[in-house]
């Protein structure tokens, strides 16, 4: 849900990573006291878990947290929220932008740059295929033993999920895939923000991705992996905080 207060703020849409929930953004929400967040749940994680996770569905999902956040901002001038979100988060945030050219005053894409169709995609469908024989319960002991050793703390520790949330990873994985390259960002309008760990795998095409952009800008977090936002949020904050205010400082120019 947004903050409540004051109305006109600027509003930021947060989209999660795979197997998180909206609960991976609640602890931004005392690191952005100046911003308004909306925040969702993709099919198939938090409150959704039971869903099915689908193109359709997790679109809709950005269809409908863009415009709750046009509607909290009151968008008197058709600028749109900032939009970002981190690995699966941002993927679908890419997509989703691309196919609504105008619609946003910025994106941020967290740990969202490697190109799908490089030698990382091989990886991931291995794992996405071995998860039966691994116990997704298991699994998630493992990774969010690793989350806490790297760093995270407190909220978000406390916001780490259990095995039920990798029911939707073939799928979702599956679809970025299937459908997201650099090229996406072609036709996107609004200044775009690239952010990746510095030990985050997810940067490798981080250059291919930026020379995609119209405007883009390049933020590496010194230290950070690819689960920065966990590990790192002040760092993530104070990135997510510039792209937002900045835009708000700025001249909208559409072409």
């Amino acid at each position: 849900m947004p903050n409540e207060g004051a109305a006109r703020r600027p509003v930021l849409v947060l989209v999660h990573g795979t197997r998180m929930s909206r609960a991976q953004w609640e602890p931004y929400r005392a690191l952005l006291p100046d911003v308004d967040l909306v925040t969702v749940d993709l099919p198939g994680h938090g409150a959704r878990v039971g869903e099915a996770f689908t193109r359709e569905a997790a679109l809709a999902t950005i269809d409908a947290a863009v415009a709750q956040a046009r509607d909290l901002a009151g968008d008197e001038d058709g600028g749109g929220p900032v939009l970002a979100g981190h690995s699966l988060g941002g993927y679908l945030a890419m997509m989703w932008a691309a196919g609504h050219t105008g619609a946003l005053r910025g994106l941020v894409l967290i740990g969202a740059t490697a190109d799908p169709r490089g030698p990382l995609t091989g990886v991931y469908r291995g794992f996405a295929r071995a998860l039966p024989a691994l116990g997704t319960d298991r699994t998630a002991r493992v990774a969010n033993a690793l989350m806490r050793a790297l760093g995270a703390r407190g909220e978000h520790a406390a916001a780490l999920p259990d095995g039920a949330a990798y029911a939707a990873l073939p799928a979702a994985w599956d679809l970025v895939m299937s459908e997201v390259t650099p090229d996406l960002l072609r036709v996107v309008e609004c200044p775009v923000v690239l952010v990746n760990g510095q030990l985050d795998q997810m940067r490798i095409h981080v250059r291919r991705f930026a020379a995609a952009a119209r405007d883009a800008q390049v933020v590496t977090i010194p230290g950070a992996s690819h689960l920065m936002p966990s590990t790192h949020p002040q760092q993530v904050a104070a990135v997510l905080r510039e792209a937002v205010l900045g835009v708000h400082r700025a001249p909208r120019h559409t072409t």
